[in-house]
C-alpha cells in the first residue's frame, strides 16, 4: 500500500518542516509515503469561502484516481486512540492500494470532496493550525507503523 498526504499550501514554519521531513523519512522505512502540496489559491480576498473551497476542491480532486481510498482529515471524522489507528491502518494495508489523506484549506472541504471521500477521520476534538496538523499527522502515521511492527516507540 502506498500512502499520500495531500495538503493545500506549503508548510511555512521551519520547525514544522524539519519535524515533517524527519517523520516522512521514518515512515518511508515502513511503507511508501509522499506529501503532495497543492499551491495556495491566488487572489482569495476576492473569493467567498465557498468559492475558495470549490477551487481548492477542484485541485484536490485532480490528484485523486477513482481507485484511490480517500480519507479526509476533518473535525467531524472518527476519532481513534493511537492503537486503534494503527489497527485501522493495518486493515487498510489489506484493502487499499493507494491510501490518500487530505488536509483541506482554512475553510474545510468543498461538497464534491466530501462526496468523493471514503472516510473522515479527526486527529482531535481540539483545533490545530493547518501547519501543525501536518506535523501531528506524520507523527501519528509513524507511530502507527511502529505499533504495527511491535517496536518500542509507543508506550501504553
Amino acid at each position: 500500500m502506498k500512502v499520500e498526504l495531500i495538503l493545500i499550501g506549503k508548510t511555512n514554519n521551519a520547525h514544522f518542516q524539519a519535524g515533517i521531513k524527519d517523520y516522512t523519512e521514518r515512515i518511508n522505512h515502513y511503507l511508501p509515503f509522499k506529501i503532495t502540496v497543492i499551491p495556495d489559491i491566488k487572489n482569495t480576498k476576492s473569493l467567498s469561502e465557498e468559492q475558495q473551497k470549490a477551487k481548492e476542491g477542484e485541485e484536490i480532486l485532480k490528484h485523486v484516481k477513482p481507485s484511490d481510498t480517500v480519507v479526509l482529515l476533518d473535525e467531524h471524522g472518527k476519532e481513534f486512540k493511537s492503537i486503534e489507528y494503527a489497527s485501522w491502518i493495518q486493515k487498510k494495508q489489506n484493502t487499499a492500494r493507494n491510501l490518500i489523506f487530505v488536509i483541506g484549506g482554512p475553510y474545510g472541504f468543498a461538497q464534491e470532496v466530501y462526496q468523493r471521500a471514503n472516510e473522515l477521520i479527526s486527529l482531535s476534538r481540539m483545533t490545530f493550525s493547518h501547519q501543525m496538523v501536518r506535523l501531528i499527522f506524520t507523527e501519528q502515521l509513524y507511530r502507527a507503523c511502529t505499533i504495527i511492527k511491535g517496536e518500542p516507540y509507543h508506550h501504553e
